[in-house]
């Protein structure tokens, strides 16, 4: 009686073929490429705009939800529908326009006059080591000191006209323009100024192709740093005897108690400011192209 052993199964072939099919194939057939798909690509993405917009509907939605069932009174804070009533017939009577454009005004003559003082005192004060001597002591003294409480004395050398606001702006503008440009420049990698030197760049070269690319970086977080505080001075300098701008809305508003004008005014402000720190940021891509940096996962 004889014992038949059974043929071995046949090797599993991992190419997805069957072995007949594999056996026929030219042995110096080129195996088929699969692309590699990263696990965050293949999970459905929710566009991004959506995502940044779904936090203030949510804070939209429960600010009508309070209103609505009378946890929010009217009088403490006008519901969202009564605000936007109010705000179209400020569009519609021209007051809210022009009242923008004074405070642009205004904002716009502080960050150029503060972008100027500012970026000067931190470029002679980081390039140059007696320019740092003589400047940055000072500098930081005098940032320590609340602005707003310069208001008093500005209105005493300045009287109560447009040049009192003006310069509390760009009071708030210049300090941190001249900390983030200052730590830029000193922030630069000295092996990159020794390989400038070895290249044979000029100390004009050297500040131009090296130190100031490198101090780019935080002078556009310094830009927006203070576009920030520009807002906020704006807040402050347009209770100075203003007779425009939004400002002025808020403090008539004020005095007759009306929350849903005080509410519009704050609605305009946080949307200046949000459109000032977009064109900031998009001017920050387009200067920044060389710098990849990481976005978030």
């Amino acid at each position: 009686m004889s014992i038949s052993h059974a043929p071995p199964p046949p090797t599993p072939d991992i190419s997805g073929t069957s072995p007949r099919e594999s056996s026929t194939s030219g042995a110096g057939a080129a195996p088929d490429l699969v692309a590699l798909v990263p696990a965050s690509a293949r999970r459905a993405r929710v566009p991004r705009w959506l995502r940044r917009t779904t936090g203030p509907v949510l804070l939209l939605a429960l600010w009508q939800l309070l209103s609505t069932t009378g946890t929010l009174s009217p009088d403490t804070l006008a519901p969202p529908g009564t605000i936007a009533r109010v705000a179209g017939g400020l569009v519609e009577d021209g007051s809210l326009p022009s009242a923008m454009g004074v405070s642009l005004q205004r904002v716009a003559i502080g960050l150029l006059l503060g972008t100027v003082v500012g970026t000067g005192l931190a470029l002679l004060s980081g390039l140059f080591r007696v320019g740092e001597d003589l400047v940055d002591a000072s500098v930081q003294m005098l940032r320590t000191v609340p602005f707003v409480g310069l208001i008093p004395l500005f209105i005493i050398w300045f009287g109560i006209g447009e040049t009192p606001k003006i310069a509390i702006i760009t009071l708030g503008v210049s300090f941190p323009l001249y900390l983030n440009v200052y730590a830029g420049i000193r922030g630069v990698d000295a092996q990159l100024i020794e390989a400038g030197e070895s290249l044979g760049l000029s100390r004009w070269g050297l500040v131009r192709h090296v130190i100031l690319p490198g101090a780019l970086p935080g002078a556009m977080t310094g830009l927006r740093y203070s576009l920030g505080i520009a807002w906020l001075a704006l807040v402050f300098a347009e209770q100075i005897n203003a007779d425009a701008g939004i400002g002025f809305l808020m403090v008539q508003a004020r005095d007759f108690l009306r929350t849903d004008v005080i509410v519009v005014c704050l609605i305009v402000y946080a949307f200046l400011g949000l459109l000032a720190d977009f064109v900031v940021r998009t001017l920050e891509r387009l200067l920044l192209q060389w710098r990849p940096t990481f976005t978030g996962r």
